[in-house]
């Protein structure tokens, strides 16, 4: 697969950057040499080769799921202009 100059406009425009005339025919080669490289991977047999998301096997680290208040509830209400039991108290706007 490769680029054309028009093709090139419209990625630029795309990606809103200002490229000059004169530039686009670099742009170009350098468009179409990186998608040389990506149609050479095509290429690669990978039969049987598992997704990975790092180069080296690990497990996630994971915290026990517990629910609390923070422990700041009173903190976070310290401001508010009305509140009881730690809730923000609001004015009724359903009749």
């Amino acid at each position: 697969m490769s680029v054309d100059l028009a093709t090139v406009k419209r990625v630029a425009h795309l990606a809103r950057i200002a490229v000059p005339e004169a530039d686009l025919p670099k742009l170009q080669g350098e468009l179409n040499a990186i998608l040389g490289f990506v149609e050479q991977l095509d290429e690669v047999n990978v039969d049987g080769v598992e997704p990975m998301t790092s180069v080296s096997p690990m497990a996630m680290t994971q915290r026990e799921d517990v629910v609390n208040d923070g422990e700041i509830a009173a903190a976070i209400v310290a401001n508010a202009p009305v509140s009881e039991d730690n809730y923000f108290m609001v004015p009724k706007v359903i009749e």
